[in-house]
């Protein structure tokens, strides 16, 4: 009996160790890539600009989003790629939110990747500048 509570405790006391292991946090940089990193901020007046990075397959998928709750808003947009013009365009926001979405796939290099996604509005001036790094 004695050797039956012995192998109950010692299953207990690994049981609790490996769940603390598995408990403890990640590092940023391993949370970074592991999974998606998102950014959310104001712009220069009245919209706000969300910034995601995502792994897919090897690669990085970006979502920049402005959501300026008015329809029919014209913007001018870029990505940004460790300081590099990786993609650029225009957009403009759509029912029901008053809102665009750009999805681009980028190169994943080595180390850290920081990410800017960059919008004006040629109309009112208005800015948006989201930065992440993943």
């Amino acid at each position: 009996m004695n050797r039956t509570l012995s192998m109950i405790r010692t299953t207990a006391v690994g049981s609790l160790v490996v769940g603390a292991a598995l408990a403890l946090p990640m590092t940023s940089a391993q949370a970074a890539k592991a999974g998606s990193v998102t950014k959310s901020g104001s712009c220069s007046a009245k919209a706000d600009w969300k910034l995601k990075a995502s792994p897919d397959n090897g690669r990085i998928e970006v979502e920049g989003q402005v959501d300026s709750n008015v329809n029919g808003q014209s913007w001018n947009w870029q990505l940004r790629h460790n300081g590099s013009l990786s993609a650029k365009g225009s957009a403009t926001t759509q029912a029901p939110s008053g809102s665009f979405t750009v999805r681009r796939t980028m190169v994943n290099v080595k180390g850290p990747d920081a990410i800017v996604f960059k919008a004006t509005n040629p109309k009112s001036g208005q800015t948006c500048t989201g930065r992440l790094t993943f």
